[in-house]
Order: structure tokens, then sequence, then C-alpha cells
């Protein structure tokens, strides 16, 4: 059987098995194609069928969440926990809240999950959870009483040795407290059951900063392979949550310039750079006031507001799609080369789609996927499950250093298995092949289970 073959039977099987699931057939298809050939070379992993059980998930738990608004009406929202591979280590990975929330969505980030932790070459299984619930506009209070509701169910499905879940979209500081609390309450013990809890309680220095960090000291390694660098480059990212806030700052420190920010109703340019002042204002804009993007163009007017729409239109050296799945398209991407970006760095999950990816390597522009580029968040939240294993806490400095070190033995294994024969490195086709010859590993090596 030749690649091809194997990766359209392959697939056909799987949209068969899980209809309507767009997403996750997505995230699959993209780790297929890029370690078919070397599985249709090993009888083993063909004979145990060793990727028809990585995308199955080991355990799907979902469940209701009724909790009571401030009106005192009843609230019933949907809870998910996709556990999807514990080969390596404890199911690792986030918790989303966003109306968007579905199960097609969670088992496609789980799925990236697996190999994004194998990558970081911690003990760190792949899961993913979540609900429908969207926190904006709703009161601590309100906020508070969903997470309790929603950790009465899960809290006997994780653990510090089973399952570790950490924030995502709509998840940041105060949820996984809240979170951490019930857990708390419900279990009577004090573990790190949860990452990205506050410094007073177990939490990570460098933790909220690490998955922007993360992905400009990736974006650096790869513009270093070109003798090039952030320095003097204008960079266009979008979102403006914790992930793109922080890769502004990185990027700036950097030396670069900052130009767009966005959220999910538009996009902010400014043609002066969005300076660390200007940024800090965003900070407390969007974590304290919880406000939307576009009164940055009335706190500084020189900046335009664009309703609608994403910043890929705007002229960028550097892209860093930082906000949600496919939100960087194929008419896009051409506009991005048209305008003459020279790389794109995936600070979000599976921010581009198919046919975007296709146009940047075929154009031999660098690009790298978010499994490798925004595995610092997930690697630090490693590094706090070991801190609070050892009942230690290390300094931001020591934390950076470790993250430093992570991201650039990552880009180290991409470089490894992803350049071809005329040089260029298909990062994608890299970070698939090293996540997933340490999963297969282990699987073979602990059986049919």
């Amino acid at each position: 059987m030749n690649a091809k073959t194997y990766v359209d039977n392959f697939m056909n099987e799987l949209v068969t098995k899980n209809p309507g699931e767009p997403e996750f057939h997505q995230a699959v298809r993209e780790v297929v194609e890029s370690v078919a050939d070397y599985i249709v070379e090993s009888p083993q992993l063909m004979k145990l069928k060793v990727m028809e059980r990585i995308v199955e998930p080991e355990r799907v738990i979902m469940f209701r969440v009724p909790w009571v608004n401030d009106a005192g009406e009843v609230v019933i929202n949907k809870g998910y926990r996709v556990q999807m591979n514990s080969a390596i280590g404890p199911y690792k990975g986030g918790v989303r809240f966003h109306a968007s929330v579905n199960l097609s969505i969670l088992k496609f980030l789980a799925f990236e999950q697996t190999f994004k932790n194998s990558l970081t070459t911690l003990p760190m299984g792949g899961g993913k959870g979540g609900s429908n619930f969207d926190p904006k506009g709703k009161s601590d209070m309100e906020v508070m009483r969903f997470c309790q509701s929603f950790i009465t169910e899960l809290y006997r499905h994780i653990g510090p040795d089973t399952d570790v879940p950490a924030g995502d979209i709509g998840v940041g500081g105060r949820e996984v407290a809240y979170m951490f609390g019930q857990y708390k309450r419900l279990s009577n013990e004090f573990t790190g059951t949860f990452t990205g809890k506050g410094i007073s309680f177990g939490g990570s220095l460098m933790r909220p900063e690490a998955t922007g960090y993360g992905a400009c000291y990736f974006g650096e390694a790869m513009l270093a392979t070109r003798g090039d660098s952030y320095k003097g480059k204008k960079v266009c990212i979008s979102g403006s949550g914790n992930v793109a806030q922080f890769a502004a700052k990185k990027a700036t420190e950097l030396g670069a310039t900052v130009m767009t920010m966005s959220d999910s109703n538009g996009y902010i340019y400014d043609p002066d750079g969005i300076s660390p002042e200007k940024l800090q204002y965003i900070f407390q804009l969007k974590n304290v006031l919880r406000g939307r993007i576009k009164e940055y163009a009335v706190k500084y007017p020189t900046a335009k507001y664009v309703a609608d729409a994403r910043p890929w239109g705007e002229k960028c050296d550097i892209a860093m799609p930082c906000a949600t799945q496919n939100e960087l398209n194929g008419a896009e991407a051409d506009m991005l080369l048209k305008n003459g970006c020279k790389c794109v760095v995936e600070g979000a999950n599976m921010p581009t789609t198919p046919d975007a990816i296709a146009k940047f390597q075929a154009a031999k522009i660098l690009y790298s996927p978010g499994k490798a580029s925004n595995a610092g968040g997930v690697a630090t939240s490693g590094l706090e499950m070991s801190q609070n294993s050892m009942r230690l806490g290390w300094s931001a400095e020591e934390v950076d250093q470790r993250l430093r070190g992570i991201m650039s033995n990552i880009h180290s294994a991409c470089v490894k298995y992803g350049t071809e024969p005329d040089g260029y490195i298909n990062y994608v086709k890299g970070a698939n092949i090293s996540g997933f010859m340490k999963v297969a590993d282990a699987m073979l090596a602990q059986g049919i289970v």
C-alpha cells in the first residue's frame, strides 16, 4: 500500500465513524498526511493499528452543567472532557468556555494536544475539555457558580496523576481559581490538579506569558535559519487575549513593531505601532475592564478600527494568528504574501486553513503549526506540575530559561524531521513526525490498550 492510498482509506473510515466533525477531520488529516510514509513502511505500526487507536479518544466525558444566574433563573450548559491519549503521561490540556464549543472542536484540540505535549519532551498525554458557556458579560458570581457546577461533575475524572486541566479561550486565572477551589473542596486534597493557578496557591511564575513568549522564541529560531530576526520587523497579531498580549509584548522586546490586534468583532491597526505604553492599556482593557478592542481606537485616534474583519490585509513582515481555529484562510494568505509577509508563526491552535498552509509552503516562506510554536504554554504547565510535585517554586528567570530551552528543542526536532531535499524546512511535517514517533513508540511498548 502506498502513502496516498493509506491516507484516503484512513480518512474515509474516520469520517464515516465520526460524522459532522469537520475540525477533527481537518486536524487528523494534517497529521496522517505527514506520517503516512513512516507508517506504511512499518509493518508493526500497520498491524497493530497505532494511528487508528490514536484518533480514538480513550475516554469522552459529557455532562450537563446546571447553574443559577443573578436573576435567579436556572441555566443549563453542556460540559465535556476528551481524554485522548495517556501513552506518555497523564492527560494534559486546557478547558475552553465559549459558545462555539462542541465535541468536534474539543476532539481536534485534544488530538493536537497529544502531539504538542509529546514535542515538549515532558511526560504529558493529551486531553481537552470545555463548555458552551460564555463568560462574556457574566458577573464574577455567575462565573463562580458555573465553574463550581462544572467541576462538581468533572472532579471525579481528574487528578494530578490522571488528568490535569488548565485554561484556554474563556478560561483565565479567575476561572481556573474557581475550578481549583471547588475541586479542592470536593476531593479534600491540595494537589497540582490544575495548572495556570494563582502564584499564591501553587501557580508558576511565567505561566501567563508562556504561550505568547514561546511563540516568539520559536519564531526567532525560524528566522535565524535564514539569518534574520524580529528586529525591525512589522508584526500583525490577531486576538487580544492572553496569547496575543504576551506575543505582542515579547515581539516588541525583540525589536519588532506590532501593528494590529483584534477580537471577535474586528481589528485595530495602529500606523505608529502598539508601543509598550499602548499595550499596557490593552492589558487593562481586556483583563480588568473586559472591554472590546474597538475602544483602543477611541483612546488612540490615530489608529483605525475595522469591524467584522481580520488583520491579514495589512502589510507586515511577520504574521502571528493568536485568536482561534481557522481564522486565516487562502484568500487572506494571498494578501499576506502579496504584501511581503515572510514568516507566519501560529500562536493559536490550528488557526490556518489547509489551503492557506499550502500557499505559504508553495511560496517557501517560514510557516510553523501551532502544535510546535504555541507549545510554550503547555510546556510551562508541565513545569508547574513539576514544581507542585516537588512543593517548590522556581524563579521567573529559571522558568523562562527552561521555556527557551524547550522551544529550542522543539524547533530542532522540526528541522530534523522536516527538512526537505531542497533545504526548505517543512515545520508541519517535522512537528507531526517528531510528535507521533514518541507517542507511537510508547503505545507499541504498552501493548493493545
